[in-house]
């Protein structure tokens, strides 16, 4: 393993047991166990149901996505995948997409590259759905999520990802496109199918019930965050405070491994904006992120155990 692989796991994590220590500076941890002590727990199994719904209805949109290619995977493979995928995430950011599209390749016949191409596509229509709830927040919170954007934005990034397209489509166009044997022309198989996979949006028979599934994974984000509020004795935050913390919260678990450390943090800094005090806040941030944490754990892991017991004949 690369030593750029190595820091990519270690700086978040870094980072993570950074912010718990300076989250312990907040409110010490005895007075945080007394929250987790007193914690409404039937709202809290509230809102993992709705957490479990999100993750059904995101394993059978994908369905929508594989039947132009002529693939009709099993639903229960598609749920297993999807949970391995998330628990694959908390260890290594962004390796749970390449993990669930291997899963699919190993006991559904679906081309990694094309089931890769397909989970791509999703990402395209979660990232639409993302900013469809920031463009409704705005309303209600401009001058936080304009902040939040901005520290977010990197114009380096954004340029250097810009230019390796650009780069990259010069290379296709010019050599891989043409090429008929070796390496060239694995390469441009493998572009193919990928593309094939992300292209297979434009061509569903049921896009009507694929933006619903679309929706309604988000909602239930949604309803999974706002219905774990109360579990909090005297925790009380406005709709507004809601999507803020709920969008900070999205934020941290893209930045560390499933939000690690980061995510009591960020949301308790969203709803003090809101005139929360800080430390039902972050005992939330924790109850949350520990309550989703502990399900993607469970569900991963019977996932792992299931998945060759489910599939013994192959």
């Amino acid at each position: 393993m690369s030593v750029k692989k190595i820091l990519k796991i270690i700086l978040p994590l870094a980072l993570g047991g950074f912010l718990v220590w300076y989250m312990f500076t907040k409110i010490p941890p005895q007075d945080l166990l007394e929250y987790f002590k007193n914690a409404n727990y039937w709202w809290i199994a509230l809102g993992l149901f709705f957490g479990i719904l999100s993750h059904l209805s995101r394993a059978y949109r994908w369905k929508f996505l594989l039947e132009p290619m002529g693939y009709k995977p099993r639903f229960v493979n598609s749920t297993l995948a999807v949970l391995i995928a998330y628990l694959v995430n908390l260890l290594l950011p962004r390796a749970g997409e390449v993990s669930r599209a291997a899963v699919m390749s190993s006991y559904e016949n679906i081309p990694f590259e094309k089931g890769f191409g397909t989970i791509v596509a999703e990402r395209m229509a979660d990232l639409i759905m993302m900013l469809i709830i920031i463009s409704i927040t705005l309303f209600f919170q401009f001058d936080f999520i304009f902040e939040l954007l901005t520290k977010n934005f990197d114009p380096t990034k954004i340029a250097l990802i810009l230019g390796a397209v650009i780069l990259g489509f010069f290379v296709f166009s010019r050599y891989v496109k043409k090429a008929k044997s070796g390496i060239g022309l694995k390469i441009k198989n493998f572009i193919l199918s990928l593309s094939e996979g992300v292209t297979s949006i434009f061509k569903m028979k049921q896009r009507a019930a694929f933006i619903f599934h679309t929706i309604f994974i988000w909602v239930m984000y949604i309803a999974m965050f706002w219905a774990t509020i109360p579990a909090i004795e005297g925790l009380h935050v406005l709709i507004g405070g809601v999507l803020v913390g709920f969008i900070a919260g999205g934020f941290s678990i893209a930045a560390t491994n499933g939000g690690f450390g980061l995510y009591p943090v960020a949301v308790a800094g969203a709803f003090t904006l809101f005139g929360v005090a800080e430390k039902p806040a972050l005992a939330f941030g924790s109850v949350m992120w520990s309550a989703q944490t502990l399900m993607i754990l469970i569900f991963g892991a019977l996932s792992f155990l299931l998945l060759p017991i489910y599939n013994k004949n192959k």
